[in-house]
């Protein structure tokens, strides 16, 4: 459904996503904790796990180090650099485990030459633009009345939901490469599988429901517009 022009509906699709995102994380976090405290079969940690497949698939200019904070797990295709959260990098967790491996999964697509991880590379500088002052525009023109800068703002915060759109595939397919890969390694029991397989797919709602409300925005500012 798209709402109309006002910032009546700004503020809805503001509050929906708020409880939705709340929901989300909870669901992450409560997932995440209840693996985090299951060891794994392998008894390697994530650093082991994610070094472990690297060597696997002879990927050997990708390092793996660690960060700050919790879940902040990444892959930098800039660095070549698998970053992986203090708890992910050091405990021998069924959690730690799927983490590691989903982000060596972006690795792996890197040096397949993934498309759809070179299209979100190449559009991540527009992206960051569009994302921290396309929305500002489109709602400062919505308030002001002015249907240029309306526009601008529209062009703008495209170029995010479109990068955040792309970010689905590239996140599904590391999570699905990252099963695979435990799964012919034997780096994972039967239960492991199931534990690593709930933690992905409650990171993956993240994504979903950050990319539906982008979505939801743009389709209320193209609506704004025509009116």
């Amino acid at each position: 459904m798209i709402i109309g022009p006002g910032l009546g509906g700004y503020y809805l699709i503001g509050i929906v996503a708020f409880v939705v995102s709340l929901a989300v994380s909870g669901w992450l976090r409560s997932t995440y904790s209840r693996w985090a405290k299951v060891a794994n079969s392998s008894g390697l940690t994530g650093a082991q796990t994610a070094e472990a497949i690297l060597r696997a698939n002879n990927i050997t200019n990708v390092r793996v180090e660690a960060t700050r904070g919790q879940l902040t797990d990444h892959y930098d295709p800039r660095t070549r650099v698998v970053r992986l959260s203090q708890g992910i990098y050091d405990q021998a967790s069924v959690a730690g485990t799927a983490v590691a491996a989903h982000e060596v999964g972006h690795a792996i697509q890197h040096a397949r030459s993934y498309a759809p991880l070179q299209w979100r590379s190449a559009l991540a500088p527009v992206a960051g633009i569009g994302s921290q002052f396309g929305i500002f525009a489109a709602m400062i023109g919505l308030m002001l009345g002015a249907g240029g800068l309306l526009q601008i703002g529209i062009v703008l915060f495209s170029a995010a939901v479109v990068f955040q759109v792309i970010t689905l595939p590239v996140e599904f397919d590391a999570s699905r490469r990252a099963l695979v890969q435990l799964n012919q390694l034997s780096l994972v029991s039967n239960q492991d599988s199931a534990g690593a397989r709930s933690v992905l797919s409650a990171a993956a709602m993240t994504y979903i429901a950050a990319a539906a409300t982008s979505i939801a925005y743009l389709l209320y500012f193209i609506s704004a517009s025509r009116d």
